[in-house]
C-alpha cells in the first residue's frame, strides 16, 4: 500500500480506493500486535503466585506489577494519539513495536519486584504508541460506515480477546518455560508485525495537528499515579491514614489541574469539547467501566483458581477460556445488535451482563468448585463482547476524520484507566478484608511478628508459611488465610459489580440510541 498523508479533513483518496483485500491484510497486520499489547494487561495474572514465590512480592507489589503497565499505557495514550496525528500513524505504530519488543526483554530478565515494575512501565510506553495508531489507521482505511463498524468489531474483539486470553497464554508458557517467557513471546510477534507493516499498512496524518501536549501528559500520569498509589497502598497504611488521604487528594488535585490546563491549552491532547457529545462521553465511560470489571475480576479470579482450588498456572489459564471465547465470539456480531437494538441498549445490556457476572462470582464460598464460577465467567465475557465494539463505534462515529488519532487515544486511555482502577480498587478491597479477617483469626495466638507480617502480605505467602510451620499450627494458619481470602474476594467483587451496574444505568440514561456519522469538519 502506498503511504498517504491527509491533506485536509477528508480521508485521503489513496486510502479510500484501496482494495478490500488490501484493507483486510492491513487490518490483520494491525490486529496481531494489538493482541499482544492487550494480552499483556492480564498475562501476568496466572504468574502472580510464581512471583510471590520467586520475587517474594506482596499484594501491593503484585498490584503495582500489573498496574504500572496499565498506568503508563493509559496515561500517555492521549499524547501518543496527538503524536500519531502529527508525525504519522504508521511511523508511531512502528516505533511502538520496536520499543515494546526491547522492553519485553528487560521485563523477562528482571530479578526483583522493583525492576519488574520499572520494565512493565517501560513496556507501557511502547504499547501506548501502538494502540491509538491502530484504531486511527483502521478508521481512515475503512471509510464506508458499515465496513468501518465491522472492522471496529474485529479490532474490539482482538482487544477484548487479548485481555481474556492473557491467563491462558501465560499458563501455557509457565507450564513449559521460566516465568520470563511470558514477556519474551512478545519479541518475535512485534518484529514480524514491524516487517509486515512496512509494505502492507498505509500511513496517514493530520497536517493541521498541533504539537503534542507534554505538560498535560505529565499532569495526567502524575495525577493518576498518585490516586492509584493511594488506593493500592490503603490496605498497608489504612484507608483513613494521612499518607493515603493526602496522596489521593493530591492526585485528584493534579487531575483537576490537568483538566484546567487542557481547557486553556492551545494544543490540548484531551479535547474537552468532544465530551459534550453524549455518544462520545457516555461511550468512553462505558468502555472504562467494562474494563474495570473485567480486569479486576481476572486479577482476583486467577488467584482463587490457583491458591484456593489448587490449579496450576496452565490449568487456571485454561479455565479462563470461557471468558476469552465469549468475547471473541460475541464481539464481531455486536454490530448486528447495534443495528437492531441501537447503541444504548447494546452497551447497557453488555454492562449489565458484566455486573451480573461479578455479582454471581461474589457469592463464592470455600465449598465452591470451578463449575460454580462458570456462569459468571461467561456473563463477563459476553458482556464485554457486547460493550467494546458498540461503544468504540459510538465514540469514533462522532469524530471528524482528522481527529481519529486523538479520539482513539482518548478511548484507549479510558480502557486502560478503567482496568487500572479495577485492579487497584477490587484488589485493595480484597486485601483490606483479607488482612482484617486474618488478624482477627490470629489474635491471641502466639505468632511471631515475622510470621504475622508474611501472612498479612498475601494468601500465597500465608500458605508458604503454613507449609513451613506444619502441624496443627500450620493447618490453622492456612485455614484462616483461605477463609479471609474468600471473604475479601466476595466483598471486592460485590463492590465491583455494583460499580459496573451503576455504569450500565448511566449508559442507558445518557447514550443516544443511534450514532450520527462522522462529520468532515472538526
Amino acid at each position: 500500500m502506498a503511504i498517504a498523508q491527509e491533506p485536509s479533513a477528508q480521508a485521503p483518496a489513496s486510502l479510500s480506493s484501496q482494495s478490500r483485500a488490501g484493507c483486510r491484510l492491513a487490518l490483520a497486520v494491525l490486529c496481531v500486535p494489538l493482541l499482544i499489547v492487550s494480552l499483556d494487561n492480564t498475562v501476568l495474572n496466572v504468574a502472580l503466585p510464581t512471583l510471590v514465590r520467586r520475587l517474594h512480592a506482596s499484594d501491593s507489589e503484585l498490584q503495582w506489577i500489573v498496574d504500572s503497565y496499565v498506568l503508563v499505557f493509559g496515561g500517555l495514550m492521549l499524547v501518543s494519539g496527538s503524536l500519531a496525528d502529527r508525525i504519522g500513524r504508521k511511523r508511531t505504530f512502528l516505533a511502538g513495536l520496536l520499543l515494546f519488543a526491547a522492553c519485553s526483554v528487560w521485563a523477562a530478565l528482571s530479578g526483583s519486584s522493583g525492576m519488574l515494575i520499572a520494565a512493565r512501565a517501560s513496556m507501557g510506553v511502547g504499547a501506548t504508541l501502538i494502540m491509538p495508531a491502530t484504531l486511527a489507521i483502521i478508521t481512515n482505511i475503512f471509510t464506508d460506515p458499515g465496513e468501518r463498524q465491522r472492522a471496529l468489531g474485529i479490532w474490539s474483539g482482538t482487544t477484548g480477546a487479548g485481555v481474556a486470553l492473557g491467563p491462558i497464554v501465560g499458563g501455557l508458557l509457565l507450564a513449559h518455560f521460566a516465568w520470563g517467557s511470558i514477556f519474551l513471546i512478545n519479541v518475535p510477534i512485534a518484529l514480524l508485525g514491524f516487517a509486515f507493516a512496512i509494505p502492507l499498512v498505509p500511513d496517514s496524518r493530520n497536517v493541521d495537528a498541533k504539537r503534542p501536549d507534554f505538560a498535560g501528559s505529565v499532569l495526567s500520569v502524575l495525577g493518576l499515579g498518585l490516586v492509584l498509589w493511594g488506593v493500592i497502598e490503603a490496605p498497608v497504611h489504612g484507608w483513613t491514614s494521612a499518607e493515603v488521604l493526602g496522596t489521593g487528594c493530591g492526585g485528584l488535585g493534579v487531575l483537576a489541574a490537568f483538566v484546567a490546563w487542557e481547557a486553556r491549552s492551545s494544543h490540548p491532547m484531551l479535547r474537552l469539547e468532544f465530551f459534550r457529545r453524549r455518544a462520545f462521553s457516555a461511550a468512553t465511560s462505558s468502555t472504562g467501566m467494562m474494563m474495570f470489571g473485567l480486569m479486576g475480576t481476572l486479577f482476583v479470579l486467577t488467584q482463587f483458581l490457583q491458591f484456593q482450588l489448587g490449579y496450576s498456572a496452565l490449568q487456571a489459564g485454561v479455565r479462563m477460556l470461557p471468558a476469552a471465547g465469549s468475547i471473541a465470539l460475541i464481539a464481531p456480531f455486536s454490530p448486528i445488535f447495534v443495528r437492531r437494538l441501537g447503541t444504548k441498549l447494546t452497551v447497557g445490556l453488555g454492562l449489565a451482563l458484566v455486573a451480573a457476572g461479578l455479582l454471581q462470582i461474589s457469592g463464592a464460598t470455600s465449598a465452591w468448585t470451578y463449575v460454580d464460577t462458570l456462569a459468571g465467567t461467561i456473563m463477563l465475557g459476553v458482556g464485554a463482547g457486547f460493550v467494546m465494539p458498540a461503544a468504540v463505534g459510538s465514540l469514533m462515529g462522532t469524530l471528524p476524520l482528522e481527529h481519529t488519532g486523538v479520539g482513539s487515544a482518548t478511548n484507549g486511555s479510558f480502557i486502560n484507566i478503567g482496568g487500572a482502577l479495577g485492579v487497584a480498587i477490587i484488589g485493595s478491597v480484597m486485601a483490606t478484608r483479607y488482612q482484617h479477617d486474618v488478624s482477627a483469626s490470629l489474635a491471641g495466638h502466639p505468632v511471631p511478628p515475622a510470621v504475622h507480617d508474611a501472612v498479612l502480605g498475601s494468601l500465597g505467602e500465608a500458605l508458604a508459611v503454613a507449609g513451613h510451620v506444619g502441624g496443627a499450627a500450620g493447618a490453622g494458619i492456612a485455614m484462616a488465610a483461605r477463609s479471609a481470602f474468600m471473604s475479601g474476594m466476595d466483598l471486592a467483587l460485590t463492590v465491583g459489580g455494583g460499580a459496573v451496574l451503576a455504569g450500565a444505568i448511566l449508559a442507558l440514561a445518557v447514550l443516544p440510541m443511534r450514532t450520527q456519522p462522522p462529520s468532515r469538519k472538526g
